[in-house]
């Protein structure tokens, strides 16, 4: 692809994807917005180690879990519409989460707290990561793999949590939840939810929640790293954890683990944790509009400012922080679905504080500000990424070429 740069300042980016391909990832594309305005734009390495093809910078990818910030933003319209309050059991919309069941060091016994919306935002409600229950089991068995949204959502409700809502963080199926929440108060499905009112409104066209076969032909084939003497990750949430931690090597090799998505449960399912295929150009235009307090560039508002303001407020207290120890988080507290910048002297970061963004398991990265007016997306299409040693390197360099 023919690159972008707008100024000599944003070369160190060029610089670094070039060397990501050196070191960790076949290929990558970078879009970075700021003011509004595409500031830089790159492709480097091949889609395909097979084939030799070069990234032209269209191509598609699976961005896991850096659709949550899709799913947060469809339904914080919610809480600006007044559909719900965070304070407001989840129960009263989903009577499945009225009564639930906390599993305890003594057997299971009767939650105390309430799961509130804001709990689901906040992966505070004490859910876990775990599609392969009983529960979600027997459902599919019972409808030939078709569920749809809502009926996963509640038989996620049926198993019991691993502690009393909001008292600890943990990465989980809440946002997944949240967007059963969405189409369950709505009466629409969620995919159809977030295409009249995100990306109709900002003119994204190559974002998706079920690839076709035709898109599929136009992604990036998808690898999982494997370190030397190390194992293999293909496991979406494994992918992230574990590729949080642990020491950095290049030593290694990549194995083609196939472009589908284990977590997406069949065709009527829209997975707000995991569920978005798309190009690196297209949801780039919805972290600009993030990163412009809501306003997208094509002049449509898809938050307020206040809105997007809150959505990077830390939620977490002392205890939940502690749960929330990933090493790439590192000085990160956890907003509204999304992590947000609170301390430089722990980060080690010259992002400015109130930075947000998340990634995904194959090595998607958000990182947006309102302060810098900063929107950038970074796809590569490697599960096993390891977040703790790119991440802060790319969000250094990022923030080094702002004037």
């Amino acid at each position: 692809m023919d690159i972008i740069n707008k100024s000599d300042r944003y070369s160190p980016l060029k610089d670094f994807c070039d060397y990501m391909i050196k070191e960790r990832t076949p290929g990558c594309v970078l879009v970075v917005y700021r003011k509004g305005e595409k500031a830089f734009e790159y492709a480097a390495g091949v889609s395909s180690i097979e084939t030799g093809k070069p990234m032209q910078g269209n191509e598609y990818f699976n961005i896991y879990s850096c659709s949550k910030i899709m799913t947060v933003t469809a339904a914080a319209q919610l809480l600006e519409n007044g559909s719900y309050l965070l304070g407001d059991p989840l129960g009263e919309y989903i009577s499945e989460f009225r009564d639930m069941k906390v599993r305890t060091k003594d057997g299971v016994v009767d939650a105390q707290n309430k799961i509130t919306v804001g709990d689901l935002f906040s992966m505070t409600a004490g859910l876990d990561y775990n599609l392969n229950s009983e529960s979600i089991k027997r459902a599919r068995e019972l409808t030939g793999g078709a569920m749809d949204t809502a009926e996963v959502v509640r038989c996620i409700a049926s198993e019991p949590l691993s502690f009393e809502p909001g008292t600890h963080w943990q990465y989980s199926l809440c946002h997944d939840v949240l967007a059963g929440l969405v189409s369950i108060i709505t009466g629409m499905k969620f995919r159809d939810y977030v295409k009249e009112n995100i990306l109709d409104p900002l003119d994204m066209h190559e974002t998706v929640y079920h690839a076709t076969p035709e898109i599929e032909a136009l992604m990036a084939e998808q690898y999982t790293f494997v370190p030397k003497n190390g194992s293999e990750i293909t496991d979406i949430v494994e992918a992230q954890k574990k590729g949080t931690s642990g020491g950095y090597t290049s030593d290694g090799s990549f194995k083609n683990v196939g472009k589908r998505v284990s977590h997406i449960l069949g065709p009527e399912y829209d997975s707000g944790g995991a569920g978005i295929t798309t190009t690196t150009p297209d949801y780039a235009k919805l972290i600009a509009a993030l990163s412009r307090g809501g306003l997208g560039l094509t002049g449509e508002r898809i938050l307020a400012p206040a809105t997007v303001e809150l959505m990077k407020v830390n939620r977490l207290d002392s205890e939940q922080l502690r749960d929330f120890n990933w090493s790439a988080l590192r000085g990160y507290g956890y907003g509204l679905g999304v992590r947000t910048h609170i301390d430089q002297a722990k980060s080690g970061s010259i992002a400015y504080l109130g930075e947000f963004g998340w990634g995904g398991a194959a090595g998607a990265t958000v990182i947006c500000d309102t302060k810098a007016e900063l929107g950038l997306f970074f796809a590569q299409h490697t599960l096993n990424p390891r977040e703790e040693w790119y991440q802060p390197r790319l969000r250094n360099v990022a923030y080094s070429c702002i004037d």
